[in-house]
C-alpha cells in the first residue's frame, strides 16, 4: 500500500440552489521520497485538495490514508496530535509569530507535545543551518527578509520529521530569485528526509521539478505526468 493514498475524493458544499462539487473523484498514490505538484486555474479545487490531504478539512466521500492510517477515525484532539506529528505545512504566507525568534518559531510544533527537549532544540538549529539561517537564530521576523521568513517556515514544517509535507503556493509571494531558492530547497530537503511532498502552485517552472505533476480542472485531475 502507498504511504499516501487519496482515492475517489469528493468535496461538496451545500448552496441555496443545490450542492456545489469542488472535487469530483480525484485519486493519487505516493510513496516516501516522491513529490507531487498540483497545478490549475484559481478556483479549480487545488487548495481544497491540499486541505483534505492535510486533514484540515474532511472529504464528502472517498478514502484518505497516510502511512496506513485513516485520519477520519480520530476524535478532534487525536486528529490534531496526528496532524502535528505526521504533516508539515508551508503556506504562501509564512505565518511566523512576530514576537518569537527564528529558532522559537521553528520549535512551535514541539510545544504541542508538552515538552521541548534539547534534542528537539538541536534539530531546530540544524534545520535552520540547512536553510542557511544559522546566523539568524535570534532574529525576529521583522528583522528578516521575505525569503528568510519563508525559509524559517520550511524549517518549521520539517521539525517533527513528518511523513507528508504540504506546500500551498510556497513561492507565490516571493520574487523570482527567492522563489527558485525556496522551491529547490523544499525539494532538496524532502528528498534528504525521505518525506512525501505535495505542492499546489501556479508556477509551471516549479512544477517541472517534481516527480509527478497533475493538472486539476473542474474538480478533476485531467492530466498527469511523471518523470
Amino acid at each position: 500500500m502507498a504511504d499516501f493514498l487519496a482515492k475517489d475524493i469528493v468535496k461538496e458544499f451545500q448552496t441555496p440552489i443545490g450542492p456545489l462539487r469542488i472535487l469530483d473523484g480525484v485519486s493519487v498514490e505516493l510513496d516516501r521520497g516522491q513529490s507531487l505538484a498540483v497545478v490549475g486555474p484559481s478556483g479549480s479545487g487545488k487548495s481544497t485538495f491540499l486541505h483534505i490531504a492535510g486533514t484540515l478539512d474532511q472529504a464528502s466521500s472517498g478514502q484518505l490514508l497516510l502511512d496506513g492510517t485513516d485520519p477520519g477515525r480520530f476524535s478532534n484532539p487525536q486528529l490534531a496530535q496526528f496532524r502535528n506529528e505526521n504533516i508539515g505545512f508551508v503556506f504562501q504566507e509564512h505565518h511566523l509569530l512576530p514576537q518569537l525568534s527564528a529558532l522559537e518559531n521553528v520549535l512551535v510544533p514541539a510545544v504541542a507535545t508538552g515538552r521541548i527537549t534539547e534534542e528537539m532544540r538541536d534539530r531546530a538549529k540544524q534545520l535552520l543551518a540547512r536553510v542557511d539561517l544559522a546566523d539568524r537564530l535570534d532574529h525576529r521576523p521583522a528583522a528578516m527578509s521575505g525569503g528568510e521568513r519563508q525559509r524559517v517556515a520550511v524549517a518549521r514544517a520539517l521539525l517533527m520529521e513528518p511523513v507528508l509535507i504540504l506546500a500551498d503556493e510556497p513561492t507565490g509571494s516571493l520574487d523570482q530569485k527567492n522563489a527558485e531558492v525556496i522551491g529547490q530547497l523544499l525539494l532538496d530537503l524532502q528528498k534528504t528526509g525521505d518525506n512525501i511532498l505535495i505542492c499546489v502552485t501556479h508556477s509551471d517552472r516549479l512544477a517541472q521539478n517534481f516527480d509527478v505533476r497533475v493538472t486539476i480542472e473542474n474538480g478533476k485531475f485531467v492530466t498527469q505526468e511523471s518523470d
